[in-house]
């Protein structure tokens, strides 16, 4: 029996050795090993929750600034200048929503980070691009904003252009020190993306931690501080002014204010949205690990994510040219979907033009006869005097002529 009993524990340890040169030389055994480490940083139902929340920041940013890139292609009263930086944002935005999110999407799904160590540097290296470029054109909207409310002076194509160029190599050349050997994109702390390695305590990757953060996000920070603060300062300026106070400057000054207003609330929210992650990465920078935990890094991280939803929201609902072109892309969709049905649209009913103000002599003095009457498209001024030339407009219908016609179309 005794024979028996150690030939059968000397099998039994040949076994198990058997068994662990077999996992050590199975790498899909170690990937499961990890994957199952992965598992147990959140509970099942945190990685649904996570899975959920990501689809659909990842869902409404691709469709919202297609929509503003669609706009802007189609109409061209929206492609000024101002209206290109914007149309940069949606742009980085876009391919956030498209090469981004779609690698912490399916990592939430899987409960894991299931990628090849390439895709996890591709997914670094992107996200901060896109980010940094997002974040520098927000900077150069403020410069626009600031020389042209404070210096009256306008920007043309030629410049912003430029600007969108200037921030593209900037980001590219931020992005690519890392790809040289500055630091390295690795995974964060909670396993569903990656980004710089910011717990690393080597002085070389250190040092480009510190001045990544000092060019990439305080100094862009503290240009639209500076533009913003000297705006406000010169509306107010302007607003005590009593001789400036015309109809004309009211209505400058007060288009200023909602485009600065747009602007501001732009810029609000993406710092909103970007200072939890930029806090909580210097302190994995700066700090000890352990006082980050992964709950603690996947909440900012997904935060600043969320910046590439509302973006085009806060352009269609402040701007009223893109309302306008909106509503007007929306109809043409929908006359082209009731053609392709053969629904025969309901026949136009032209309302008569009625007069509603009349105006004759007033006392001993004569004054001009005018009337006003409505269309459904325009406003039309009927003017009857010799006096109309005291206007300055000319008429349509003629100088020689008593009778003179005024159209105006309404904003």
């Amino acid at each position: 029996m005794s024979v028996a009993g150690s030939a059968l524990s000397h099998l039994s340890k040949h076994n198990a050795g058997d068994e662990v040169f077999l996992r050590d030389m199975n790498p899909a055994n170690e990937t499961r090993a990890e994957r199952s480490a992965a598992e147990h940083l959140f509970h099942v139902g945190t990685y649904k929750l996570l899975a959920f929340t990501i689809g659909t920041i990842g869902a409404f940013g691709f469709c919202n600034n297609v929509v503003v890139i669609i706009l802007f292609c189609k109409f061209k009263r929206l492609r000024t200048p101002t209206n290109l930086l914007l149309v940069n944002i949606s742009l980085s935005d876009f391919l956030v929503s498209v090469v981004g999110i779609n690698f912490t999407f399916a990592s939430c799904v899987k409960r894991g980070w299931i990628w090849s160590p390439a895709a996890c540097v591709w997914d670094g290296f992107s996200n901060s691009l896109f980010g940094i470029v997002s974040i520098m054109t927000l900077a150069a909207l403020a410069y626009e904003r600031y020389i042209r409310v404070v210096h009256a002076q306008v920007v043309d194509f030629p410049w912003a252009w430029r600007a969108i160029a200037h921030i593209w190599l900037y980001s590219l050349a931020w992005t690519g020190a890392p790809l040289l050997g500055w630091n390295r994109y690795t995974l964060e702390i909670h396993q569903l993306g990656c980004s710089l390695d910011w717990t690393s305590k080597d002085p070389n990757d250190a040092s480009f931690i510190l001045l990544f953060l000092l060019a990439c996000f305080f100094v862009p920070v503290g240009i639209m501080i500076y533009c913003y603060g000297n705006i406000l300062y010169t509306v107010q300026m302007l607003r005590s002014i009593q001789d400036l106070q015309t109809v004309q400057i009211i209505k400058i000054l007060r288009y200023e204010k909602k485009v600065a207003v747009m602007f501001l609330l732009m810029i609000t929210c993406f710092l909103v949205c970007w200072t939890p992650y930029a806090i909580v990465s210097m302190l994995e920078a700066f700090g000890r690990t352990s006082m980050v935990s992964p709950t603690v890094a996947i909440i900012p991280s997904f935060f600043a994510k969320s910046s590439t939803a509302y973006n085009p929201l806060i352009y269609v609902f402040m701007s009223r040219k893109f309302r306008r072109c909106l509503l007007q892309l929306l109809c043409s969709r929908l006359s082209w979907l009731q053609r392709n049905l053969k629904e025969r649209p309901l026949p136009r009913v032209e309302r008569p033009i009625r007069p509603i103000v009349m105006s004759s002599s007033y006392g001993s003095k004569e004054r001009p006869k005018k009337r006003v009457t409505f269309s459904s498209s325009s406003i039309v001024f009927i003017i009857a005097s010799d006096d109309f030339q005291q206007l300055g407009v000319t008429s349509k219908a003629g100088s020689s002529s008593e009778v003179n016609v005024i159209q105006v179309r309404p904003l």
